[in-house]
């Protein structure tokens, strides 16, 4: 499966269940409640990866509630790095006046290796929690760098980088026509569900899409 019918799929995936699309939008925007959205999404990798087109339903949700936990724990651990940097660009923005040009100098090289690193980790972050989903949810599969390496290679990293620069311009771009059209139909209250919809549209969407170009790695077998 090329880029273009990765991308295609991914976009007609959500539609399929509007009622699990509209729950999944209500999920995210209640607090401590969406960590059951985060572990609907590995769900939704998990169920791709098996080979089923149809959206999963929403049963036991402890599952998914711990699963959602297991996703904000690998998330921050991949954000350690690029955070440590975002810090030391505010303590050296911080420091002293604002017109000292090395202070300032440092502060922007700092913010520049930060946004630098947190594309790079993004980018290895889409496999590693495909990753773990192929192992059914275990965390260390999220964080094993040299397999995840490998099953980028068996991917082919022109084609990756080709795909994950894609999956960004069409979240951005859906995204922006959420948050517009959304806020014009507020004024009659029809917004809301926009976003509500908008929302898990667009969980849905990348959860899909992150898994089959996954699948992609398919020829890619994990030394024991």
């Amino acid at each position: 499966m090329n880029v273009g019918e990765n991308i295609s799929d991914s976009l007609q995936y959500p539609i399929q269940d509007w009622v699990k699309l509209l729950i999944l939008g209500i999920i995210l925007i209640i607090p401590i409640v969406n960590f059951i959205a985060l572990g609907y999404y590995l769900r939704i990798i998990k169920s791709t990866l098996a080979g089923i087109d149809d959206i999963p339903d929403f049963d036991d949700v402890g599952e998914l509630f711990i699963d959602g936990l297991k996703i904000l724990i690998v998330g921050i651990i991949y954000s350690i790095i690029p955070l440590i940097f975002y810090l030391l660009a505010f303590v050296f923005a911080g420091t002293g006046d604002f017109s000292n040009v090395a202070f300032n100098g440092i502060a922007l090289l700092f913010f520049i290796i930060a946004i630098l690193l947190a594309i790079i980790i993004s980018i290895f972050a889409y496999v590693g929690i495909a990753n773990m989903a192929y192992y059914d949810g275990e965390i260390g599969a999220a964080l094993r760098y040299s397999e995840i390496l490998d099953r980028i290679r068996a991917i082919g990293w022109g084609n990756y980088i080709i795909w994950w620069i894609v999956l960004m311009v069409v979240l951005t771009v859906i995204g922006l026509i959420i948050g517009l059209v959304g806020g014009i139909l507020m004024f009659i209250l029809i917004g809301f569900l926009v976003f509500l919809l908008g929302y898990g549209y667009l969980l849905m969407f990348q959860g899909r899409s992150v898994a089959l170009i996954f699948a992609e790695s398919a020829e890619y077998e994990p030394v024991e």
